[in-house]
């Protein structure tokens, strides 16, 4: 019958996409995957993962923490987590994170020079992916943070769909034309079936040190309205700060270095 018909077709295609799918496989001696993405870059993303990473160690002394870099074109944790070097190779052909501050790092920054740029085409840059998802000895990881690249291709799509993700977080500034890709971003993943734990709005609002009067410089609470419309929820603001800056750019980022400092305590507010 043209029923019976139709119901193998549609067997028949669940089968073909199912094998052009990869299959998800946890990465070996990792408990919790976290992402933070951004659908813009310059929204800092990668200081608030760098900064979420060291507070997740220090909130409790006995997890272990791991935080990869998956921005191939713009890595930018060997900056601000203070590290130089190449990762040394165990006996099974795996690198080993370099580390500091208790955090164990991976990053492409690590492989290649500081100031060489990554002029690659999409399948090179996958391939890179693949091995610092599958080629780093992590140990054993209560979580690792992935910061990802700005914007929703390849490497989004790679990285959700290889490994089994707890949550993501999309970090955004309050400005318009940042919220619009910040939409698309937790779009991508809900698409994708991984958790939107929330939205953080950054850069939400610059305090005057000298008259203590505050200006919302890229706009107030647009995060706070898109998390409303995606029905999600925001997970904190970080202000406009010169010592989160700083501090990042230092290698010295502001929750290892200034833990008590005006900065942390807004952002944890």
């Amino acid at each position: 019958s043209s029923r019976s018909r139709d119901e193998a077709l549609r067997d028949k295609r669940t089968q073909i996409l199912s094998r052009g799918l990869p299959k998800q496989r946890p990465i070996e001696g990792v408990k919790q995957v976290l992402v933070f993405a951004s659908g813009k870059g310059g929204v800092g993303k990668s200081t608030t993962a760098v900064n979420v990473a060291l507070a997740l160690a220090a909130n409790d002394s006995t997890k272990d923490v791991g935080l990869l870099d998956a921005d191939i074109y713009g890595p930018s944790i060997p900056k601000m987590m203070n590290l130089k070097g190449n990762p040394e190779l165990t006996s099974n052909n795996l690198m080993r994170p370099l580390k500091n501050y208790g955090i164990a790092c991976m990053s492409m920054g690590f492989l290649i020079e500081e100031t060489a740029p990554v002029v690659w085409r999409g399948l090179m840059v996958m391939s890179a992916v693949e091995k610092l998802l599958r080629q780093v000895d992590w140990g054993h990881l209560d979580y690792l943070v992935i910061d990802m690249p700005p914007g929703t291709g390849d490497v989004q799509l790679s990285v959700s769909q290889n490994i089994p993700i707890a949550g993501a977080v999309i970090i955004s500034t309050p400005q318009d034309v940042a919220l619009l890709d910040a939409r698309k971003g937790a779009e991508m993943f809900t698409k994708v079936h991984v958790p939107v734990l929330g939205l953080v709005q950054n850069m939400s609002v610059f305090q005057c040190p000298k008259c203590k009067h505050e200006t919302h410089i890229f706009g107030a609470d647009g995060v706070r309205d898109l998390a409303k419309t995606l029905g999600i929820d925001v997970l904190g603001d970080i202000p406009l700060h010169v010592n989160i800056r700083e501090t990042s750019d230092s290698g010295q980022p502001v929750v290892i270095s200034q833990p008590q400092s005006d900065a942390v305590s807004d952002a944890l507010k």
